[in-house]
């Protein structure tokens, strides 16, 4: 049940999880070194519409078993990152809660859509707020030292917290497809289960337990905002996160959506899958271990928990 991959990702939809069926079991194809693909692998390959799959095509060597087979080894942790993982926060949930704490305050600053994806390739909200205003020129209204503005900053972000906490308490984003799958399939084998996260430790602790429910949540260990010096794409909190849960970095598998978080994960010496969020769908994942566009949930089911240990049982081939 090995797998081999010679230098790229898998990528998967549902579309090409269908079209699997119509080829043979196994294929060899031109330029990957004679190794063999499942015939969904193959499917992956042939079938999808995507620029990055078309262009992975002739490097990309899958696997021996699909992203639904059972594995012998299972991951020792599973670990997600937040926004954009578990909710796709960002556009509609943390954005709309800077903008709304920017009014409050009157500072006459609004992020757009676009400017937000930008600023998302900085880790961590006080830092984003910093960055930007250090960029275009702090508010009128805003301290003139450095230490009041970072307690200025400290109090924006604790505002915009409560904001999106209320939010996020109403229900109004749901959770992503197949994340309460997964958590559960992990839980259920006795694989321990974290988030980490560079979101403030109250807004992550929210959506966890209002969203996952109370009975996964108290399962759930969660390592988030300040709780390491530095941020992703910094490896710190996923090492941070192997060390509390007594397990070794690489019996780890972290689930992502972002650049910055796969940076981090692979720094820290774990694997990595990366499903694509609204933020993110157009960054360069080739790096990732798999890369889905959703954990899914059946019919429409991407990957589970024994493809996740599938990938703990990879041998890398020049």
């Amino acid at each position: 049940m090995a797998l081999r991959v010679v230098s790229s990702p898998t990528i998967f939809s549902s579309s090409q999880r269908r079209a699997a069926s119509v080829l043979p079991s196994t294929v060899t194809l031109p330029n990957t070194n004679s190794s063999l693909l499942s015939s969904k692998s193959v499917a992956t390959l042939l079938n999808s519409k995507s620029k990055t799959s078309r262009r992975n095509i002739g490097v990309v060597v899958t696997c021996s078993v699909s992203p639904s087979s059972e594995a012998s080894v299972l991951p020792k942790a599973l670990l997600f990152d937040c926004d954009g993982v578990l909710v796709d926060t960002e556009k509609d949930g943390h954005r709309i809660s800077f903008n709304d704490t920017f009014a409050e305050k009157e500072l006459g600053v609004t992020w757009d859509v676009d400017l937000y994806g930008e600023l998302l390739k900085i880790g961590g909200g006080k830092e984003r707020m910093t960055a930007y205003f250090n960029k275009v020129g702090w508010p009128e209204n805003a301290p003139k030292t450095e230490e009041e503005r970072k307690q200025f900053i400290a109090g924006l972000h604790k505002r915009k917290t409560e904001l999106f906490m209320a939010l996020i308490e109403k229900k109004l984003l749901p959770l992503r497809p197949g994340v309460a799958k997964l958590v559960d399939q992990a839980l259920g084998n006795g694989v321990k289960v974290a988030v980490c996260s560079t979101s403030n430790e109250k807004a992550v602790s929210a959506i966890v337990s209002c969203l996952l429910g109370p009975e996964r949540a108290e399962k759930i260990q969660i390592y988030a905002g300040d709780v390491v010096p530095r941020k992703k794409p910094d490896p710190a909190i996923y090492l941070l996160a192997a060390d509390t849960l007594g397990v070794d970095p690489s019996s780890c598998v972290v689930v992502e959506d972002s650049g910055i978080g796969l940076a981090a994960a692979k720094a820290a010496g774990m694997k990595c899958i990366v499903t694509k969020s609204g933020y993110t769908a157009d960054e360069n994942f080739l790096n990732a271990d798999a890369v889905f566009d959703c954990i899914g949930d059946p019919p429409e089911e991407r990957f589970d928990l024994a493809f996740c240990g599938s990938l703990l049982e990879k041998q890398y081939v020049s």
